[in-house]
């Protein structure tokens, strides 16, 4: 119990203060802003491995695609990944619902680093123009998208069906997509008690290739992020 308060403590105080410390990045060149999501980042496997010893282990280094436009499909467990992600990838963005954004300071960073926010099961004209405002950003960025199927962060051992959206926007962007399978909720569950002494494993997959149909799309994302979760865990 005293660590999982020490990890909370310590966590969401350095979250405050990084946050805190840079809102003069509002004003200034967006990378400095995302800046800030990388710290963010090592902050949480700092915690994580001073709090719970915790050791964070990526496997498929390989994997990550390069010199080609990519999104990332990612399992979603805990909100480690939200930020941990960041310290892999080339400042990611990310896809979120919008009231995430009306978080003060910590919303006002979201949105200055282009995050796509989306009002779920909700008819808005945002909504409704969500994979056109998607494609074009990017195609002006170098930067990868984010989304995670699951739409939610679930229990380790859940399955629940991948939403459509992951494949939606593979149809409409036409790139690759880079999956990844994380088990992050055996430490850091979305509700209750952290769990110490245990590693959590993020396996970047073999890429996805552009040309599938949504549906054998989804299949194969879902099948390969699955199984490498029943590996892992």
């Amino acid at each position: 119990m005293i660590r999982n308060f020490l990890f909370s403590l310590f966590f969401f105080n350095g979250i405050f203060i990084i946050s805190i410390i840079f809102i003069p990045s509002f004003f200034l060149p967006q990378k400095i802003t995302l800046f800030g999501g990388k710290m963010m980042g090592y902050w949480s496997a700092f915690c994580l491995k001073i709090f719970l010893s915790t050791e964070i282990i990526i496997k498929g280094k390989e994997n990550i695609i390069k010199n080609k436009k990519f999104f990332i499909a990612s399992s979603h467990q805990s909100m480690f990944e939200t930020f941990f992600l960041q310290t892999i990838f080339n400042y990611p963005i990310f896809i979120l619902k919008k009231e995430l954004i009306f978080i003060p300071i910590f919303g006002w960073y979201l949105k200055k680093i282009g995050s796509i926010s989306i009002s779920r099961d909700k008819i808005t004209k945002d909504n409704l123009n969500f994979y056109e405002n998607i494609k074009k950003i990017i195609n002006t960025s170098e930067r990868p998208l984010i989304i995670f199927p699951q739409a939610t962060r679930v229990l380790p051992t859940e399955r629940p069906p991948f939403k459509k959206g992951a494949s939606r926007i593979y149809d409409e962007l036409k790139i690759h997509c880079q999956p990844i399978a994380i088990n992050s909720g055996y430490v850091w569950p979305k509700k209750g008690k952290k769990s110490s002494n245990k590693n959590i494993t993020i396996s970047i997959l073999e890429p996805i290739d552009p040309g599938l149909s949504k549906e054998s799309f989804n299949t194969t994302l879902q099948e390969k992020i699955y199984s490498e979760l029943d590996k892992i865990n």
